[in-house]
């Protein structure tokens, strides 16, 4: 368990109460990881939500040809900050990673059990929607700096 204060002072639970700051705060667990550490791999299935609270975590997708394994590539796709979440794949169905996500330095993270917070949910529904709301803020923003990535990206293949 971490302290629920400590989880007030992040936007993304900004919005909770302090009764519902305990209950998410009693399915988590602080953690110390050091640099070069994978924290889940791409296509696993996703049972954590992570705050990362020091340090800094790289995401990255995989491309693969179906008849050519060897041909695996690995592609830098996003950065996680401190005070931002990562693995919110755990809170969406199916529940599957979609990158490989590694620490590019040491870190400090809380590490929340996904699969007792979804069953909270069903408990406290504000509970639900709160974090939910959150985690869509989340994506929205993450979309974002994909299209940002994807017109720089096309912008140095075309030359324009």
């Amino acid at each position: 368990m971490v302290s629920p204060e400590l989880l007030k002072r992040y936007p993304f639970f900004g919005s909770l109460s302090q009764s519902q700051l305990k209950a998410i705060a009693s399915l988590a667990e602080e953690q110390h990881l050091k640099e070069g550490t994978e924290i889940f791999e791409e296509c696993a299935e996703a049972t954590t939500l992570y705050l990362l609270i020091e340090g800094g975590i790289d995401l990255y997708y995989r491309s693969q040809e179906e008849y050519h394994p060897k041909s695996m590539k690995e592609f830098h796709v996003d950065q996680i900050n401190p005070g931002e979440v990562f693995g919110i794949s755990a809170l969406i169905e199916p529940y599957a990673l979609n990158a490989t996500a590694r620490s590019s330095q040491e870190c400090h993270v809380i590490a929340f059990d996904a699969t007792a917070m979804r069953a909270l949910f069903t408990e406290d529904v504000p509970l639900a929607y709160n974090i939910m709301t959150q985690v869509a803020k989340t994506v929205m923003e993450r979309l974002g700096y994909a299209r940002v990535q994807l017109a720089a990206a096309w912008a140095d293949k075309t030359g324009v």
